[in-house]
């Protein structure tokens, strides 16, 4: 009786220990819930203080580790197609780690099947999931899986990607709610980021076209002004490359007067025609165009070479209309983002402001040279009806005197002076002439007829010649010099037609302002030891009568390349 009372007594205290023990464990959890809730909201607070993009982006992925315990995490941002992974953010690797793994994932295997379908993807192993194919050399092992799409308004902005649980544990439901909501607090983090950044990106571009127009209103040289376009253009946009294309006169081609940044020397002064490449089909449709690999963009024919290692690029007329006064071309790295539809429209108004300015320095120039023209008008007609006319009777009145001078000495002394107001009066009729004459050269300038020659060698040649140009050659070179570089130019041409078999012609001429220099190469068979050298002869004898030298040599490659230098000051 009294075991069976011990029994008794026991029974209820067993059960009592158990409702404790689970008491207990549902407090625990309770806390447990309580400390996640508080530290999701510690996460969303931290993450909405941020307005640095990319600082906004790393602030997620490691509240998003340490919220659902994970050992690895990242963010893969989304391409505006929506379909590539185009900005990879990984936490819990080392650098050391991540290089040697080797590029970053573009938005296959499992990762792309959470691109293929934005929807929360929980996965105990992730080798066992259809579209997993495997991780690459040197990738630490990972099997559970959490992830989850971060939306920004109605677009799928990326996708935060967790693995390994610590402790061997999978990944579960109130883990997948916790992410959830931390994605979308990211989302409205995200589109803040965005709208802050998109914000100081305009006001920094209105900046820059104010610094643009007061430097052209304030009498800057215009080669000043187009390397402040650029470069500003090149820093707002994180591009590897700028470039400013001007149109040539009388002729359909543009010539780089400007280039900065990745790979600059090879653009500097090249000449593109208007069908050919992506800057002349801007220039031809008055309209911004963009490329999201200019490398293999079929437009860009001209030349490619030149842009090896770029990739987005975006070209943009500077005016409108048949306004059209260059164009602004920038270029990012291969990897590089693809230029947005709003980064093109605001350098869309920045190029239209730009042109706006140069316009307002053109008729201000056209102003100031108008009323120089009139001013040399005034002092030509002053000379004209008030100097010659006085000279002339002065000399009338000498003339007669010497008549009835009986001195020879002093007679001949008279008459010699009339000769030297003849003399003057001949001066300064050709200074009224010369303050009178107003030409504008601006179609037979150096760069103008160097571009027509080349052009009109291209059916002999059967392809157009790649040309590039620098300095300034039509002010510097004098016109005597100016005529032998064509003539000599168009002999090189002729030459590599006739004899060279070539199927490529590059043509260099610069100036750096104490000599010119041309060269002309090509891809051909090269000059044979018995071939005919008269043509050569004649080029090296106009070199030597200006004081220069005519070099020819082999390169490796094969071909010839012709170099022709002159000073531009006459030999001594």
């Amino acid at each position: 009786m009294a075991s069976a009372e011990r029994d008794g007594t026991r029974l209820p205290q067993l059960r009592l220990d158990e409702l404790l023990d689970e008491l207990q464990a549902r407090l625990d959890a309770a806390r447990g819930t309580r400390d996640r809730v508080h530290s999701l909201l510690e996460a969303v607070l931290s993450v909405g203080r941020e307005l640095d993009l990319e600082q906004v982006l790393r602030r997620v992925t490691e509240t998003a580790v340490a919220l659902v315990d994970a050992e690895y995490g990242a963010l893969g941002v989304l391409g505006p197609d929506g379909r590539k992974i185009v900005h990879f953010l990984p936490v819990g690797m080392t650098g050391k780690q991540i290089a040697a793994i080797g590029p970053y994932p573009s938005g296959h295997g499992v990762l792309g099947e959470l691109i293929r379908h934005p929807e929360p993807l929980r996965l105990s192993k992730v080798s066992q999931h259809p579209s997993s194919y495997g991780f690459p050399a040197h990738h630490p092992p990972m099997h559970t899986f959490l992830g989850v799409p971060i939306r920004v308004r109605d677009e799928v902005f990326g996708n935060l990607y967790l693995t390994e649980k610590r402790g061997g544990a999978e990944f579960d439901a109130e883990d997948e709610s916790v992410l959830s909501t931390l994605a979308v607090a990211a989302g409205m983090a995200i589109d803040n980021a965005r709208l802050y950044e998109e914000a100081r990106r305009r006001e920094r571009w209105q900046q820059a076209g104010g610094e643009i127009t007061a430097s052209l209103l304030s009498g800057s040289p215009q080669s000043e002004v187009i390397g402040l376009i650029a470069g500003s253009a090149k820093d707002i946009a994180d591009a590897e490359l700028a470039v400013v294309a001007l149109p040539m006169p009388n002729t359909s081609t543009l010539v780089i007067e400007l280039a900065l940044g990745k790979g600059a020397e090879a653009h500097r002064g090249l000449v593109l025609p208007a069908e050919g490449s992506l800057i002349g089909a801007a220039f031809s449709a008055a309209t911004p165009l963009t490329s999201a690999d200019i490398c293999h963009d079929a437009r860009e024919t001209a030349a490619p070479e030149r842009l090896a290692g770029l990739g987005p690029t975006v070209a943009v007329p500077i005016g409108t209309g048949t306004g059209v006064r260059g164009v602004l071309l920038l270029a990012r790295a291969s990897d590089g983002t693809d230029f947005t539809t709003v980064e093109t429209e605001q350098l869309t108004g920045f190029a239209g402001q730009a042109a706006v300015a140069m316009e307002l320095a053109d008729r201000r120039r056209d102003a100031e040279q108008i009323a120089t023209l009139e001013d040399h008008d005034r002092i030509a007609r002053d000379l004209h009806d008030l100097a010659i006319q006085r000279l002339f009777a002065m000399g009338m009145t000498l003339q007669s005197a010497a008549r009835i001078i009986e001195h020879p000495d002093a007679s001949e002394r008279v008459l010699r002076t009339v000769g030297d107001l003849d003399e003057t009066i001949k001066i300064i009729r050709s200074t009224i002439f010369g303050l009178r004459l107003h030409e504008h050269d601006e179609g037979h300038g150096l760069r103008t007829r160097v571009v027509q020659t080349a052009g009109e060698a291209t059916a002999a040649l059967g392809f157009a010649p790649g040309l590039r140009m620098e300095g300034l050659l039509d002010t510097q070179v004098p016109r005597e010099i100016a005529d032998h570089v064509v003539a000599v130019l168009s002999e090189a041409l002729t030459n590599i037609a006739r004899h060279a078999q070539a199927t490529r012609a590059d043509v260099v001429l610069k100036t750096g302002g104490e000599d010119v220099v041309l060269t002309v190469s090509d891809n051909g068979v090269g000059i044979p030891p018995d071939g005919r050298r008269s043509g050569l002869r004649n080029l090296s004898e106009r070199a030597g009568q200006l004081g220069g030298a005519l070099e020819l040599s082999r390169p490796l490659t094969g071909g010839t390349t012709l170099t022709w230098h002159v000073p531009l000051s006459a030999p001594q």
